[in-house]
């Protein structure tokens, strides 16, 4: 490993660079899924057991999105909802988060999506979908926003939108237009193994466009699932597994941990910021969000090693601030949050 992971010594991270770090960058494209998260009122018990449940928006390249827009960046959601009410409200959110909305599409026949999600007593999550279809599945490649997709710096998805036609072939499409334009790939599989009809579906799907993307951000039980059991934690199995050739940087989000990072010359782990944990919903989108907020504004970022352990403490800090509350998007720090927490932490 070329650098030792940084222990408590933060007084080295810039906090305000002119030019790069903290400046609105260019816009950041985000493709997917948009739906209700209804959360129960209580932690630590099952849907069942829920004596109420409260609505927010969810949906993760939407969380990425909004987080992109909260710390001052410049984001567009493209992805469709139910012509109902939910789906409305989903837009509306999205607007007030100040994300052009401009490439969200409305359908008259099909529901916004649901997810129901358990909290448990350490504020992990279990899902439950209703989505059968939903609108989000149903966007046609001739609904796509052609050119709010050539405008993007970096286009970032998921693979949810993968799983059906005609929203797989949609974003194959999105994803072409993208890369011919120059943008950079982000993707972020967010494994939902539920909503896949079975677990080999589910690789073959997540892996049709790995060798597509510039930059990908992965858990620990991705890795795990990916390469059919595999120690997360060993490099040898990420650098020969799933760092492909044309990969310019791979995330792997390690929660209260912080995170590790491969390039084609270097890796390492970043440590996140210790907080009390509320809800860890959002958590790896505000990360990703983040990483793409200071991506945005400075495209090579991931070659020169202590700019990018900067931005990966920065994006950590954000994931941390997010779990401190309830909800995704409720939940998202501003770039003043985020710049307050660290300074903290630079002073411990």
């Amino acid at each position: 490993m070329s650098k030792n992971p940084i222990s408590d010594d933060f007084n080295n991270l810039s906090l305000n660079k002119s030019g790069d770090s903290f400046t609105k960058g260019s816009l950041v494209v985000c493709f997917g899924e948009l739906l209700i998260d209804f959360v129960p009122t209580v932690g630590g018990v099952s849907l069942a057991d829920a004596p109420a449940f409260k609505k927010a928006a969810g949906g993760a390249p939407a969380n990425v999105a909004v987080c992109i827009a909260k710390l001052g960046g410049s984001a567009a959601f493209i992805g469709k909802v139910g012509e109902d009410e939910f789906g409305r409200m989903l837009a509306d959110t999205l607007k007030t988060n100040n994300v052009d909305i401009s490439g969200v599409r409305f359908d008259p026949h099909a529901r916004t999506a649901l997810a129901f999600v358990t909290l448990t007593a350490d504020g992990e999550r279990e899902f439950m979908f209703y989505r059968n279809p939903s609108a989000d599945m149903r966007l046609h490649v001739s609904e796509l926003d052609t050119d709010l997709v050539k405008k993007a710096v970096i286009f970032h998805c998921g693979s949810i939108s993968l799983i059906e036609e005609p929203s797989r072939s949609t974003q194959l499409a999105a994803i072409e237009i993208a890369k011919k334009s120059g943008s950079l790939l982000s993707y972020d599989p967010n494994l939902r193994l539920p909503l896949w009809p079975s677990e080999e579906a589910a690789r073959k799907g997540i892996m049709s466009i790995w060798d597509r993307a510039d930059i990908i951000k992965i858990s620990g039980e991705e890795i795990s699932f990916l390469t059919e059991g595999d120690d997360p934690n060993d490099d040898n199995v990420v650098l020969t597994k799933l760092f492909h050739p044309n990969l310019s940087l791979l995330l792997v989000s390690e929660g209260a941990a912080g995170c590790r990072y491969y390039t084609k010359r270097f890796k390492g782990r970043v440590p996140s910021v210790k907080v009390k944990p509320v809800d860890k919903t959002g958590a790896g989108d505000a990360f990703m969000g983040a990483t793409l907020f200071r991506l945005a504004s400075h495209l090579n970022l991931y070659e020169d090693e202590d700019k990018l352990r900067e931005a990966l403490f920065f994006a950590n800090a954000c994931g941390a601030l997010t779990v401190t509350d309830n909800g995704a998007i409720p939940a998202l720090p501003t770039l003043e949050a985020v710049q307050k927490i660290m300074a903290e932490k630079s002073c411990e």
